[in-house]
């Protein structure tokens, strides 16, 4: 596994796709956060917190993450190297977790740049003891699941097709459906809580309260070894 996660982050980095990754995340939440004027806009808010930021990454997430695992498996089939790929004295676990690793970790450094922010934050509060710090702590662990989720996702679609425009929209139609279709199905049933709780908003939300609850790490790990496996599963019925 460790071989295959060091060849997908250099495979990242030897080209533009890890350096403009991190920059296309950096700067749309950095222009929303702090230059465009709208609900998004810290200074342009009453309280000087990170819940913009928490609610804005999500959506920036959805469409990044897929265009970074969109040629995990893709690229692989389309240039022919997936079946020496599976030559590889590897087990297919390894493979699948060595590309879902890469992409992850790839994910976490763009991510890392935003502590930035909890110093602007703090700068900004007077007194700045006032500042929710368990909250801001429990919805960077809720993005550390989501981009957890999102990445197995897109792991999974890439391992459908050999073409990596049709891996991007399936991971993300997916992942909207698990992130935002989910909520809209249970309110259409009453706000159903049940058909809520099956959604990756509804647990992101509760740990972003700053309570770590075994049942939304639960779920974000479900929902990833979830995909994960069947990205397994598939791979095992390519190389038989």
């Amino acid at each position: 596994m460790k071989a295959i996660l060091l060849r997908e982050i250099q495979s990242f980095f030897g080209s533009l796709i890890g350096y403009l990754v991190i920059a296309v995340f950096l700067l749309l939440n950095g222009l929303f956060l702090w230059v465009f004027k709208g609900d998004f806009n810290i200074l342009d808010n009453s309280f000087a917190d990170l819940t913009s930021f928490f609610t804005l990454a999500p959506w920036v997430l959805i469409f990044l993450i897929p265009a970074v695992t969109m040629r995990s498996f893709s690229d692989e089939k389309k240039q022919g190297t997936l079946e020496l790929l599976l030559t590889k004295p590897l087990s297919v676990w390894q493979i699948v977790g060595g590309k879902f690793l890469g992409a992850f970790l790839l994910i976490i450094i763009a991510l890392l740049p935003t502590l930035i922010y909890v110093y602007v934050i703090y700068d900004l509060i007077n007194p700045p003891t006032i500042i929710d710090s368990g909250s801001i702590v429990g919805s960077y662990f809720g993005l550390l699941f989501l981009i957890a989720g999102y990445t197995a996702v897109g792991v999974f679609t890439s391992i459908l097709t050999e073409n990596q425009i049709v891996a991007f929209i399936l991971a993300i139609f997916l992942s909207f459906l698990l992130y935002f279709g989910i909520e809209g199905l249970a309110s259409l049933f009453g706000n159903n809580g049940f058909i809520a709780s099956l959604g990756m908003d509804y647990h992101y939300r509760s740990i972003s309260r700053g309570v770590l609850d075994t049942r939304d790490v639960i779920y974000f790990l479900s929902v990833a070894i979830l995909f994960l496996s069947l990205t397994v599963f598939k791979l095992k019925s390519l190389k038989n």
